[in-house]
């Protein structure tokens, strides 16, 4: 089992790691789409002129986007985006998005329920440029739950 120390890192302040099965597989530089978000419906009541009910409705969460400099860690993600590509049979996981503190401590947990990736973006090529060949992974879940701090003793 890799620890977050032994992981090759393409730049020093990946603050994001994304664990799968209680394993850290990768780091991050950039997370976007956690977020959630209720429904309303709203509800006109004849003889009420003074405000329209707003009903609760369904919960809807947004895909997670991941972005993070190319390493030598890559194979773990690209397969399980292969898995259900020719028969649509994709692998759902439980995948837990990781924050971590300035000294490697884990602060933050955003626990997603049975997600599986739905894009994979490979780097754009410039040999003018001298930037960090960047991936992408974006992925759906039916489900999050969010964690408070953890402080290791």
């Amino acid at each position: 089992m890799s620890t977050p120390t032994e992981l090759v890192n393409p730049v020093t302040n990946i603050r994001f790691a994304i664990e799968i099965g209680g394993e850290i597989v990768a780091w991050f530089t950039e997370c976007s789409g956690l977020s959630v978000q209720r429904e309303t419906e709203t509800h006109e009541e004849g003889g009420t002129n003074h405000y329209v009910h707003q009903l609760p409705g369904r919960i809807k969460y947004t895909n997670i986007t991941l972005k993070r400099g190319i390493s030598d860690q890559d194979e773990m993600l690209w397969d399980w985006f292969q898995k259900g590509l020719y028969d649509a049979k994709v692998d759902r996981k439980n995948v837990s998005i990781l924050l971590f503190s300035p000294d490697r401590t884990k602060a933050k947990r955003w626990n997603l329920e049975n997600a599986y990736p739905v894009k994979w973006s490979g780097p754009d090529f410039n040999t003018g440029g001298q930037a960090v060949a960047i991936e992408t992974l974006e992925f759906v879940h039916h489900g999050m739950q969010m964690t408070g701090w953890e402080r290791v003793a």
